[in-house]
């Protein structure tokens, strides 16, 4: 979710999903360490409880930023070793490290040896070759024995070469069952599943028998499903209604613009809010060709939402008069 989850979609998902754990995209160790922290790092308080994820592979390293991490309060710090980008290989972090559970465990111990916040670790099942649910359990043993005991797990395989990043959320298949068995045989780990989950419906059937639910995409396309399975799930609900979430988010653009932050920094992240509903194009389109007009429009939400209504009530008439003229 690199350049997707930032401190502005996480607000809006916060709203949606008020006891949902939130976690930051993927910042690397060097970025850390010797980038625009505050930029990189920073988040509204409003955002607890939020992880901070990782990618990295020098256990001084990564042991370092996690000391910043729970100095800046995150409430824990995730190592990503399920990424399969090609910078991300480069960098020798990533679904990389899967062909080194040594390393990742020795990076996983310096971590937790760092801070006293929760450390866990977000994987696959395999990469290229190596795959097969011997070698993923073996995998999590492995890093396990470090003291890790939370594992978010893409339900996928990983191809280094020859998948483009968008073609590795796709095209390996989702064994579901994998994560699955390594639940009952590990009881003792918690065990969360992400990939390939767009409804409602499936969340609730995986989390009959693991621990707990990760949504990326989905998410980020259909945010509505946050605020459903918050409904679900948890006695205390978040936004009761879309619109209730645009007045909140427009208070929150206000103040952002008010900081210099350009609303289609914002409100980009909101662009699927009415995804399945008549006039969800309509507001998509608005925010789309108006958000880089004015880069303080506080009011460019309510504006896209009333353009949607707009659009709505003309082709409610339209529909009356077409079915006036058939009688």
């Amino acid at each position: 979710m690199m350049d997707w989850t930032d401190r502005h979609c996480r607000y809006f998902h916060r709203l949606l999903a008020p006891a949902a754990l939130l976690y930051t995209e993927m910042v690397t160790t060097g970025a850390v360490l010797h980038g625009d922290r505050q930029r990189l790092m920073g988040y509204s308080p409003e955002e607890h409880p939020l992880a901070l994820q990782l990618g990295g592979s020098d256990p001084a390293d990564l042991a370092a930023c996690a000391r910043i991490a729970e100095q800046y309060g995150y409430d824990e710090v995730n190592l990503n070793v399920g990424c399969p980008s090609d910078r991300v290989q480069r960098g020798r972090f990533g679904a990389c490290l899967m062909l080194e559970p040594g390393l990742v465990h020795d990076c996983v111990q310096a971590m937790r040896e760092a801070v006293g916040i929760p450390v866990t670790v977000k994987t696959r099942l395999g990469v290229d070759d190596c795959y097969s649910y011997s070698y993923f359990s073996d995998f999590v043993g492995a890093v396990a024995r470090s003291g890790c005991d939370v594992f978010i797990v893409h339900a996928r395989k990983a191809w280094l070469t020859g998948l483009s990043p968008k073609e590795n959320r796709d095209v390996p298949e989702l064994r579901y069952d994998w994560v699955m068995r390594l639940k009952e045989e590990h009881p003792e780990l918690t065990i969360a599943i992400n990939g390939g989950i767009t409804t409602v419906q499936q969340a609730l059937d995986l989390l009959e028998k693991l621990d707990g639910v990760m949504l990326g995409r989905a998410a980020y396309h259909t945010p509505w499903i946050l605020a459903e399975l918050q409904r679900e799930l948890f006695a205390a609900p978040g936004v009761e209604s879309r619109d209730e979430a645009v007045e909140l988010m427009s208070r929150y653009v206000a103040v952002q613009t008010a900081r210099g932050v350009p609303v289609k920094n914002i409100s980009r992240h909101l662009l699927g809010l009415f995804q399945g509903l008549p006039g969800a194009r309509r507001w998509r389109r608005y925010i789309s060709e108006n958000a880089h007009l004015d880069a303080a429009n506080s009011c460019l939400l309510a504006e896209a939402r009333e353009h949607m209504r707009r659009g709505i009530a003309v082709a409610a008439g339209s529909a009356i008069v077409q079915d006036d003229a058939i009688e």
